[in-house]
């Protein structure tokens, strides 16, 4: 250790300040352990929070309000034009992640958390060495490791020279309206990212890979999102790739290749969102004892504990789903389990959301996921244009589907594509969850007229009670 150097014992450390990393941080303290959080950025809250997430949230909001009163007009109401200050609109989303950062902050404070920015690097089974940071080293009883992932970028360009080429992350720095964009990847990223500047003005040219839109749900939900996209989207390529992008004055060049063909196009701007890999790389794991897979992820058990017993890891280093709920969750585990508490990650289902318009979500159990495993599911669909709460919205394109054991009726899975789906899967991963039966979520009174009446309707299909559609013959 080099001489003045300062250094420091803590009983937890967590090594990253975002969902995974904060509620970690806030499990210990709150069962009365000593916690030391670092993270490289000044404020907690990590990608999710200043990156990710809420700001790209926030301007789906704004997006969606427009897309609203361009529906209106359906109703007898005609709205002027909007006149979008893209500094304003900038500022919004800035002032609603510096609301909730300093939230994060204040609960610090008040839980007895100490915040540390700087770099951690383990040098040792119970040490990290720290750079950037008033203190250098710190020793730990316990450790648990959220630093998160970051966008991949295209194949050979790690960085864009020109700013052209933009991240999920640069792209929510919102510079400006590009006029012509193009979006490599069809999944929630590009989706959500590209339906936010298609509304604010751009021409958006989405390029998939695969045959559709979202691989991880099932095709009927993804319709109808389909449906909407291709109407706001300037062009959509299934099946195609990007084989180079090349960075000029003004413009990026793609080369786009389709089955035989191969085609250049220009653009304003390039958004890749090919997904995300994990941050494990310099962090001197090898020298802590932590093993990661192939792909770089950690290995962990189910109370999320690495191959060093000391040091557990939460959130996206530790791959599968990579969500911030699912890290939160994860964290929450840690803590308990390094408390001496009996807690495992044992969840059954992990909700997954694509914010766009429509919005799609499911949990549990797939149709294609039951399917490729053999697994025998019976489903019912409950269309929207059936729900009177739909009808009212002007939004009748949506569905909600269930997926159940044909022995038993316990309910394996469900899935919905409409509005405000975020909300409404909630009581699908509750139902999951508890092991609950078509028969307990039928029988469940609904408030009518709302967009839950879904819900239960498609469970009556089971029971051949369902009122505003045809039941299925026995």
């Amino acid at each position: 250790m080099v001489m003045g150097e300062l250094r420091q014992e803590t009983e937890v450390l967590v090594i990253g300040g975002g969902p995974g990393g904060y509620s970690a941080a806030f499990r210990a303290a709150d069962l009365g352990l000593e916690v030391t959080m670092v993270d490289i950025s000044p404020r907690p809250g990590g990608v999710c929070l200043h990156r990710g997430c809420i700001p790209s949230k926030t301007l789906l909001h704004a997006a969606h309000l427009i897309e609203d009163t361009r529906r209106a007009v359906r109703m007898g109401i005609t709205f002027e034009p909007p006149a979008i200050d893209i500094d304003g609109l900038r500022a919004w989303k800035n002032s609603v992640t510096d609301q909730l950062a300093a939230g994060l902050e204040g609960l610090c404070a008040k839980r007895g958390v100490q915040r540390l920015q700087g770099r951690a690097v383990f040098e040792g089974q119970d040490t990290v060495r720290l750079y950037e940071c008033e203190v250098s080293h710190i020793r730990f009883k316990w450790a648990i490791l959220a630093t998160g992932s970051r966008p991949r970028p295209f194949t050979g360009m790690a960085h864009s020279k020109t700013g052209r080429i933009m991240t999920s992350t640069t792209a929510l720095e919102l510079a400006d309206i590009p006029d012509r964009l193009l979006v490599i990847g069809g999944g929630y990223v590009g989706l959500e990212l590209g339906s936010v500047f298609a509304v604010l003005g751009s021409k958006v040219t989405v390029v998939e890979h695969g045959q559709r839109f979202l691989p991880g749900a099932d095709a009927d939900l993804v319709r109808p999102l389909q449906r909407r996209m291709e109407a706001l989207f300037a062009r959509i390529a299934f099946r195609t790739s990007v084989e180079r992008l090349e960075e000029q004055d003004s413009q990026v060049r793609a080369t786009l290749v389709s089955g035989d063909l191969m085609a250049g196009e220009s653009f304003d701007k390039v958004l890749v969102a090919i997904g995300h890999q994990p941050n494990t790389n310099g962090l001197g794991l090898e020298t802590a004892g932590v093993e990661i897979d192939a792909r770089g992820f950690v290995r962990i058990d189910g109370q999320q504990r690495t191959t060093n017993a000391r040091i557990f890891a939460v959130g996206d280093v530790t791959g599968g789903v990579m969500l911030a709920h699912k890290a939160m969750r994860e964290g929450k585990v840690a803590a308990e389990a390094i408390a001496g508490q009996p807690s495992r990650f044992d969840v059954v289902a992990i909700p997954a959301v694509v914010y766009t318009d429509p919005q799609v979500a499911w949990a549990g159990l797939t149709e294609q996921a039951a399917k490729a495993a053999g697994r025998p599911a019976a489903i019912q669909r409950f269309p929207w244009r059936a729900a009177g709460r739909s009808a009212t919205m002007g939004l009748e394109e949506g569905l909600t589907k269930i997926l159940s054991d044909p022995a038993t009726g316990r309910i394996l899975g469900m899935g919905m594509v409409g509005r405000d789906t975020e909300g409404l899967i909630a009581e699908a991963v509750l139902a999951i969850e508890m092991g609950a039966l078509v028969e307990d979520l039928a029988l469940t009174i609904h408030p009518h007229p709302t967009l839950s009446e879904t819900e239960a309707e498609a469970a009556e299909l089971f029971l051949g009670t369902a009122t505003h559609v045809l039941n299925p013959r026995k």
